[in-house]
């Protein structure tokens, strides 16, 4: 079956107001342009779960998308604080999200129990802090065969995944190489899934290559192709991270006029991620554009 349709169509197929949505990536592959194609629809009351909710996640509370918030560690990597989330969730903010927060491990123990079809997960976490006594969700089991008190998290179904890969084919194959996240936890875990692709190949391409294959197209809703869709993040052996962005955005995200200004400019001034890319500039993406280095094939002959 052909999947492939453009981002406008994916986001307005699957994503709706009071949705519960994933958008993965572990520094690596995190989908920009799906966050704002969700912004310029005017989705709202999402939840919003993401072990690393940065950039992406900042700029849809800023929008005024996301009413709850399920994560792990929350920043912009390396640099400082998600002045969007802090302006909301601190105390004396005039309109709060809530905050539903886990140990990274304990974030992804739920999608690893949606995934596999369990409940719960258990896991040996959270004696040593205070998560499991702000969080409520986070309960404790006895464990039948050694008698320990273990923690456990319930399984967490997301209505919505958005997961970049480098490539696809138009069925929804998804390979991907680098960093990973826990995108294949993530999809498996979601009710509906959106691949965004750097590049769209033959099935053969993907068939030649199938250890790369991260998330299979029968559990896939939508096929995307959007090159670029990731930046300032990367996409290893496509483009960089555009670290410069990265240390900007500390300026930019810390006044609510200058927030403003940007998505005004690169989100609700655009239709779609070609015009985003065009106001951005061919020099920016120069600089970030991957050398090759290619490895070596394999040999799957039989």
């Amino acid at each position: 079956m052909d999947k492939r349709c453009s981002m406008k169509e994916a986001i307005a197929a699957s994503v709706k107001t009071g949705c519960s949505l994933v958008i993965d990536g572990f520094t690596h592959l995190i989908c920009f342009a799906a966050g704002h194609e969700i912004i310029r629809q005017g989705v709202r009351d999402l939840t919003a779960i993401r072990l690393t909710p940065d950039l992406v996640y900042d700029q849809l509370i800023e929008a005024g998308c996301v009413k709850r918030l399920v994560f792990s560690w929350a920043g912009n990597p390396g640099v400082g604080s998600l002045h969007a989330l802090r302006r909301r969730s601190e105390a004396g903010a005039s309109s709060r999200i809530a905050l539903e927060e886990y140990s990274h491990f304990g974030l992804l123990s739920r999608f690893l129990a949606a995934s596999a079809g369990l409940p719960f997960w258990p896991l040996d976490n959270y004696a040593g802090g205070d998560i499991a006594r702000a969080n409520p969700e986070i309960k404790t089991v006895q464990c039948p065969y050694t008698g320990r008190t273990l923690a456990t998290v319930p399984a967490l179904h997301p209505d919505v995944a958005i997961l970049h890969c480098q490539r696809a084919d138009q069925e929804g194959n998804a390979q991907v190489w680098g960093l990973l996240g826990s995108q294949k936890e993530v999809a498996f875990a979601a009710r509906r899934v959106i691949v965004v692709a750097e590049e769209i190949v033959p099935t053969e391409v993907i068939r030649k290559d199938p250890n790369r294959t991260l998330v299979p197209g029968i559990i896939v809703s939508h096929v995307v192709h959007e090159p670029w869709g990731c930046h300032p993040s990367f996409v290893q052996g496509f483009h960089d991270r555009d670290n410069e962005f990265y240390v900007a955005w500390e300026e930019i995200s810390r006044s609510p006029e200058r927030y403003a200004a940007y998505l005004d400019a690169f989100v609700y001034g655009v239709e779609d991620r070609k015009g985003y890319l065009a106001k951005l500039g061919a020099g920016v993406m120069d600089r970030l554009r991957a050398k090759p280095r290619v490895c070596a094939g394999v040999d799957y002959g039989y």
